[in-house]
């Protein structure tokens, strides 16, 4: 079970898009994955079809009142895929587990009583470097790392690596980066291929073969609550985190 915190502290860069949509990927792969929604936003959980409101089990109870999270994962309409959703509680979670023991490795260890059987587990993270997001990347293997090719990109990236290395110094020795991923981008704009051979030079191999490109498909998709690749099988979107999956399963 390889378990990946899919995370960049700035908002807007594809995060949950590269979630729901990499872990439908892999599915369609035949791979059994889990994603876990780790942002009160809970736009990962709406985004697969699950009704919010309608939820009495979510991350929130597992965290906090230690519930098994294999009562909370719920199926969803792609076969091999499951979420452990979230809910807008989440955002009271970060206060109640300040006084809990152990708050830094909550998450770690409701994941040593997940069901084994899954392939990959992949954790949406919010846009924020807090505790939910520590306790994500203190319970991963590694982190995918969504940037948008846009202007400020690299602008809050350092935040970030300073974060993993805070983490692996002190919570987590073993934590990889997993790759860099290049989302929005658009090969007509000098701007995205700047950002792209900017990204390339500083991070190498690090960076993702596979682009994401921007299509209108990937932001429809949410909203019918399915990935792109069941709303439109044959979208550009759909290709990329198809061969974005495959990239991940060779690594």
């Amino acid at each position: 079970m390889k378990i990946i915190s899919i995370a960049n502290q700035k908002g807007g860069v594809g995060k949950t898009t590269t979630s729901i949509n990499l872990a439908a990927g892999l599915a369609a792969e035949g791979k059994h994955v889990l994603l876990i929604d780790a942002d009160p936003q809970a736009n990962a959980s709406s985004g697969l079809g699950i009704d919010i409101k309608a939820l009495n089990k979510t991350i929130y109870e597992c965290l906090v009142n230690d519930i098994d999270p294999n009562t909370a994962v719920m199926t969803t309409s792609v076969e091999n895929l499951y979420v452990l959703p979230s809910h807008i509680d989440l955002v009271g979670a970060e206060i109640e587990m300040l006084n809990l023991d152990d708050r830094e490795r909550r998450m770690k260890q409701m994941l040593t009583r997940i069901d084994n059987s899954y392939d990959y587990v992949l954790i949406d993270c919010s846009p924020s470097l807090g505790l939910i997001t520590v306790n994500a990347l203190t319970a991963s293997n590694s982190v995918i790392i969504p940037v948008q090719c846009e202007f400020f990109a690299l602008e809050g990236i350092a935040k970030l690596l300073n974060t993993i290395k805070i983490i692996k110094s002190q919570l987590n020795p073993t934590l990889q980066i997993e790759g860099f991923l290049l989302t929005m981008y658009d090969s007509r704009l000098r701007l995205s291929n700047q950002v792209y051979e900017e990204v390339k030079r500083h991070f190498g191999k690090l960076v993702f073969n596979t682009v994401i490109s921007r299509n209108v498909r990937l932001s429809e998709a949410p909203s019918h609550g399915m990935s792109v690749i069941e709303y439109d099988p044959l979208s550009k979107g759909a290709q990329n985190y198809v061969q974005l999956a495959k990239e991940l399963i060779q690594r």
